[in-house]
C-alpha cells in the first residue's frame, strides 16, 4: 500500500521510485523524504490518476469534512445569481464569478459553498471584509465560523482568513478545506499571494471580483490557481434594476496661472530627464526604471521632485476645492464619499472642510466608527484615499466624488461600485474632477475608458 500524504503545502506519495506510478504535472521524486512530490492543488488530479490506474493506495491527505449545512437565507436568489452558480457548478465547482459590486457576490458564495458541502476558507485582503464576511456566513448557516486574521486565529469547518494570514499559514492550513473561495480575486496571483492556492488540495474552488484583470497580466494564472471565468456581469447589465441607476459626471477646471506657469515648467523638468535616458513611461517596469535612473543623480533627484510637484499641483489645485464645496452645496442631503489618490490630499481637504478623514493610518476601532456614523447618517461624508476603494458595505452612499486617482479601470470600477448598492428610489452620482491641459486628462480617459 503506498502512502499519499500532505506535507508543508505539498501532497507526497511514498511509492518505490523504480515503481513509476503515474505522475501528476510538475511532480517530481524528491530524495530527501523517498517520495514523489507535487503541488498541494495537485491532489484531485493525482488522486484520479491512480485510482484510474487501481495504484494501491493509503490516502491521509484529506483533512476536510463534509458537512451538512442549511442555508438559512429565506430571500429567493436573482436570477443572474442562480445562473452564477449553476454555471460554477457545470465547470466542476471550479473558476471565476465576475460581478460588479453590490450585486451580491457573498450571496452568490453562500449559494456554493450550500452546494459544496465542504469545509470552506474564505479569503479576503482587508480586516474589514474579514469581519462582514465572518458575520454574513454565520447568519447565513447558523453556524461559528472561525475567523484567522487581525489578531484572531479560530480556525473552523467555515473559516474567514485575510490573504496575508493565509499567505503565511496555508501550508499547515492546506489540507483542511475542500473548497476555497477568494474574494476580490485579482489579488491572488501575486508572487506574495499565488501559493495560496498552489499550497491547498481543495478540489472545489471560486474567485470573486468585479475587476479580475490586472495590468501584469496575472489574470492569465486563474485558470490554473482557480479554474476558468465561468459568468459575468458588468455594472450596465445591472443598473437601475438590480444596482442603483447612476450618472457619471466629469468636471474640468483650470488651473489658476500661477500654478499652471509652474506645472509647465515641472513636467518640461520630467520629461527632458526622461528623453534623455531613452525612458517611456507605460507600465510598473517602467516606473521602475523611472526610479532606479533617477536616483543615479543630482539631475535625477531633481527630475523625480518635479515629477512629484506637477502631480501634487494637478491632483489637489484649487480649483478643485471649489468645485467639491459646489457639490457639497448641490448635495446638501446625500451621503458623500470624497476619493483622493493620496493621503496628503485626504487631510488638506478634511481641514477644510472640517470633515472626518479616513486613511490606512486610522486605527481599527476608529475605523469601525467612522463608518457606522457615517452609515446612521451622523457624519453625512466621509474623504479617504484608496482604503475605501474594496470591501466596504455602505448602501447609504449615493454620491462620490473623485478629486485624483490612477489610471486604473479597476480603481474607477470600485470606486463607482461603492454608491451602487440599491436602495429604493436612490440616483447614484459619481463626479470626476479633472485639472485641464495637465496629465490627469489623460488618465482619466485612460480608467474609464478601460
Amino acid at each position: 500500500m503506498n502512502r499519499f500524504y500532505f506535507e508543508s503545502g505539498t501532497v507526497c506519495l511514498a511509492a518505490p521510485a523504480a515503481s513509476e506510478p503515474p505522475l501528476v504535472k510538475g511532480a517530481s521524486w524528491d530524495t530527501r523524504v523517498g517520495a514523489f512530490r507535487a503541488e498541494a492543488m495537485r491532489y484531485r488530479d493525482w488522486l484520479t490518476l491512480l485510482v484510474r490506474a487501481e495504484v494501491p493506495l493509503c490516502d491521509e491527505v484529506r483533512a476536510y469534512d463534509e458537512l451538512a449545512l442549511v442555508h438559512r437565507r429565506t430571500m429567493p436568489p436573482r436570477g443572474y445569481q442562480s445562473d452564477a452558480v449553476a454555471a460554477w457548478e457545470r465547470s466542476g465547482r471550479r473558476g471565476l464569478i465576475v460581478l460588479p459590486t453590490g450585486a451580491g457576490k457573498t450571496y452568490v458564495a453562500e449559494m456554493c459553498i450550500a452546494r459544496a458541502q465542504r469545509s470552506t476558507l474564505v479569503c479576503v485582503p482587508t480586516i474589514e471584509l474579514l469581519f462582514q464576511w465572518h458575520d454574513r456566513l454565520q447568519s447565513a448557516f447558523g453556524e461559528i465560523v472561525g475567523v484567522v486574521g487581525g489578531g484572531e486565529y479560530e480556525p473552523r469547518p467555515i473559516t474567514v482568513i485575510t490573504y496575508q494570514s493565509a499567505g503565511r499559514m496555508i501550508d499547515h492550513l492546506g489540507a483542511r478545506f475542500g473548497l476555497l473561495i477568494c474574494d476580490e480575486c485579482h489579488h491572488l496571483p501575486s508572487p506574495a499571494y499565488s501559493e495560496i492556492a498552489r499550497c491547498s488540495i481543495a478540489p472545489f474552488r471560486l474567485g470573486l471580483s468585479a475587476t479580475p484583470e490586472r495590468a501584469d497580466q496575472g489574470h492569465a494564472l486563474f485558470d490554473e490557481l482557480l479554474g476558468p471565468e465561468v459568468f459575468r456581469r458588468e455594472v450596465d447589465d445591472l443598473a437601475g434594476r438590480y444596482l442603483s441607476s447612476y450618472e457619471q459626471v466629469p468636471i474640468t477646471v483650470s488651473l489658476d496661472p500661477i500654478d499652471a506657469e509652474l506645472y509647465r515648467t515641472l513636467r518640461g523638468e520630467y520629461l527632458s530627464f526622461l528623453r534623455e535616458r531613452g525612458l517611456r513611461m507605460r507600465g510598473p517596469a517602467d516606473w521602475g526604471a523611472f526610479v532606479a535612473e533617477a536616483s543615479r543623480s543630482k539631475r535625477g533627484r531633481r527630475a523625480f521632485r518635479a515629477f512629484r510637484e506637477q502631480r501634487r499641483i494637478a491632483f489637489c489645485a484649487p480649483a478643485k476645492l471649489r468645485a467639491l464645496n459646489e457639490i457639497f452645496g448641490r448635495h446638501a442631503d446625500a451621503r458623500i464619499l470624497v476619493f483622493t489618490n493620496d493621503n496628503d490630499t485626504v487631510y488638506r481637504i478634511s481641514r477644510a472642510f472640517l470633515l472626518p478623514a479616513l486613511t490606512h493610518r486610522t486605527p481599527g476601532r476608529e475605523r469601525k466608527e467612522l463608518l457606522e456614523r457615517f452609515r446612521d447618517g451622523r457624519y453625512p461624508c466621509l474623504v479617504t484615499s484608496r482604503v475605501l476603494n474594496e470591501g466596504v458595505d455602505v448602501p447609504e452612499a449615493n454620491v462620490a466624488v473623485v478629486v485624483s486617482g490612477t489610471s486604473s479601470t479597476r480603481e474607477q470600477i470600485q470606486r463607482l461600485g461603492r454608491i451602487l448598492r440599491p436602495q429604493e428610489g436612490k440616483q447614484a452620482r459619481l463626479y470626476e474632477l479633472i485639472t485641464g491641459e495637465t496629465v490627469e486628462v489623460a488618465v482619466s480617459e485612460r480608467r474609464r475608458s478601460g
